[in-house]
């Protein structure tokens, strides 16, 4: 009897074995239930909610669930789901979604009570939300709608009605049309500025295929304008436009043909051409840049081509026109700390201190670029603030015990980053310097180094820079800065930018690892040093990640003059472009980084140099200055190394 007992044990272990084996954990299920959401399975989504209640991350389940049929769902239902997640991320993800339905069926009434409680109102739901003040006889909806008719250049679907209305209650005439177009050229929104033409007057409004022609090929059109079309207001705005196209590939091109055809053109069509040719120019560091804006006379800029004169302006050192064009700006770009920085360079150039350190003072502190600069023409060095004291346990289990917090945390363990990212800063909204301290500290236990410094660097009186400035992974970093004998606060200053000391980053062009190495660049420099086994399974490894990319650093700064601004340039754009960038004579090093052509670059390099001042007054414990590091960059010719060889 007990040995047919001992049998039926065994019998039952083995049948309930692989039941325990293959059972799924509860985040197995969970992440089982974003599959089942993602291919439309609800009845496997409903079967998996049911074993996931009372899991942190149930209220996403719930919203999964409401999301498959949100059209038909009854209103109290989803004001049931807000109220049971109230103030939570994922309650206002709901709600943009329900927000949208409702603008699309124009369901007003509805629309309207929920509207108000949103706190993050995309572009999309503020055109529903004037749409709605519209219907129901709002006179000042079109008023407020009007700034769009220049700033929003490839709208959202729900914006077009309005748009619309602005043209049928003729709040916008042709000239204003023109004007958006242009606004659509420049920012290379040909599109949407094709269909822009469909809001012209018949008489002026040009075929599609004609408009598509001057966009793809204006030379040729160009070439085949009449001698005399200065009575045909279309042709006269299509000519500066194809000048405008022609001048992004060549600017002295565009010039030649503008100065051919200029006769037959009206002032304002041709003060906007000259001004794109100078914009263009500008970019390129052609030495006829300012030339060509002053071609443009008085004729507004927009944003983008305003602070290129300035930027053309400072690489001849014509402090008058930067004073001059940073005083024309809107006022909203004007209060910028570029501009603000500038224009008491300008200022100060011209022999008004008072005006310009009013100005200096106004940005001076800021823990950035230009704040470290405004230091710097005060007299003032840059120094990590006073260090506030530790969050105590109290505080920690305050805000470990925060439901955001906690979602955020269950999202990084689950290796769903984005998700985690998006509760984080939700989660962070609203917390004193305390609280956000309290959480800077939690990232950093829990090794989410860049959610550590999203935290820090939000704290407005009391300051941890330890935590801002993070300075993880000292056992590989510091040898491999000692090694390549590179300064170390600009190594971690570099890292901070790459990837915010997240080992597994990885960016959409497929850069790897803690200094964001390219799979050729990583490849390059294992060759070049000759690393053993190398393969880029290994780049995300932290060593050899820091390894390769520390000596990349020194390639890099070895090859451009041993200038970090040039070399810092160069990790994220390249040795040859760096070098391009330079000016036929000693310039200024705020002045290249500012001039730098590439956007993200132009940030890129800000940010490293900046970065690398606070570390360095943490690793050193004695003030800086950012000028001093900036320095001066040589002229092209000022014999620096062949770059060539490096990727």
């Amino acid at each position: 009897m007990k040995f047919r007992h001992a049998i039926l044990l065994i019998l039952l272990h083995l049948f309930l074995a692989p039941v325990t084996t293959f059972a799924l954990t509860v985040d197995e299920q969970f992440l089982a239930a974003r599959d089942a959401v993602r291919a439309g399975d609800r009845a496997k989504l409903e079967r998996l909610a049911t074993s996931l209640q009372g899991y942190e991350l149930e209220a996403y389940v719930e919203y999964w669930t409401l999301l498959l049929d949100l059209k038909e769902t009854d209103p109290a239902t989803v004001r049931a789901f807000f109220g049971r997640h109230a103030n939570t991320y994922v309650a206002e993800k709901l709600r943009i979604d329900w927000l949208r339905q409702l603008g699309r069926k124009q369901q007003w009434e509805l629309f309207d009570s929920e509207y108000p409680r949103l706190a993050q109102p995309d572009q999309e739901l503020a055109c529903y939300a004037l749409q709605s003040r519209r219907a129901q006889g709002d006179a000042r909806a079109l008023d407020d709608a009007l700034p769009l008719w220049l700033t929003l250049l490839e709208p959202p679907e729900a914006c077009y009605p309005l748009l619309e209305a602005l043209i049928v209650e003729k709040r916008v005439l042709a000239d204003a049309v023109w004007a958006r177009i242009r606004r659509q050229f420049e920012a290379n929104k040909i599109a949407a500025a094709i269909y822009t033409m469909n809001y012209l007057p018949a008489s002026q409004m040009p075929d599609k295929k004609l408009a598509q022609t001057i966009a793809d090929a204006p030379l040729p059109w160009l070439s085949k304008l009449p001698s005399d079309f200065s009575g045909n207001r279309a042709q006269r705005e299509l000519a500066a436009l194809a000048i405008q196209r022609v001048a992004r590939n060549d600017p002295r091109m565009a010039a030649d043909q503008l100065e051919r055809i200029s006769g037959s053109l009206k002032g304002g069509e041709k003060a906007w051409a000259w001004s794109q040719i100078g914009w263009q120019a500008a970019q390129r560091h052609l030495p006829e840049a300012m030339e060509w804006y002053r071609q443009a006379g008085d004729t507004p800029l927009s944003d983008e081509a305003a602070e290129w004169k300035v930027r053309a302006a400072l690489r001849v050192q014509d402090w008058g026109s930067v004073r001059a064009t940073i005083e024309k700006m809107p006022p909203a770009l004007a209060a910028q700390p570029a501009w603000v920085y500038w224009l008491g360079r300008a200022y100060r150039a011209g022999g008004r201190l008072e005006e310009a350190n009013a100005l200096f003072a106004r940005i001076a502190g800021q823990p950035d670029f230009y704040g470290s600069l405004a230091n710097d023409e005060l007299g003032r060095t840059t120094m990590s603030p006073p260090k506030a004291s530790p969050p105590s346990r109290e505080e920690l289990a305050q805000v470990s015990a925060n439901p955001g917090v906690q979602r955020a945390q269950a999202f990084f363990r689950l290796n769903m980053r984005t998700e985690g990212v998006r509760e984080w800063s939700w989660a962070l909204r609203n917390m004193s310097d305390r609280e956000l301290l309290a959480a800077s500290e939690i990232a950093v236990r829990s090794g989410n180094y860049d959610r550590a410094i999203a935290a820090a660097d939000r704290t407005r009186n009391e300051h941890d820079y330890s935590l801002r400035y993070l300075a993880p992974y000292g056992d590989q970093v510091r040898p491999a800065a000692r090694n390549q004998a590179l300064d170390d606060a600009w190594v971690y200053g570099l890292m901070r930018q790459e990837s915010r000391f997240i080992s597994s980053a990885k960016s959409n062009v497929g850069a790897s690892g803690l200094m964001q190495l390219m799979p050729a660049t990583a490849k390059w420099v294992a060759n070049k040093i000759g690393l053993k086994d190398f393969s880029q399974s290994r780049v995300n490894d932290t060593e050899t990640n820091v390894l390769l990319g520390t000596t990349y650093m020194r390639l890099v700064l070895e090859s451009l003059d041993n200038h970090p601004v040039l070399a810092s340039a160069a990790y994220n754009a390249g040795p040859g472009r760096a070098r391009r960038w330079r000016a036929d004579r000693p310039l200024e090093g705020a002045i290249y980084a500012e001039t730098i052509p590439f956007n993200e670059t132009r940030d890129y390099v800000k940010k490293v140099m900046s970065n690398s001042v606070y570390y360095a007054a943490l690793f050193d414990g004695k003030p800086q200055t950012l000028k001093s590091r900036l320095g001066v960059i040589a002229p092209r010719t000022g014999g620096e190394s062949k770059v060539e060889d490096l990727p």
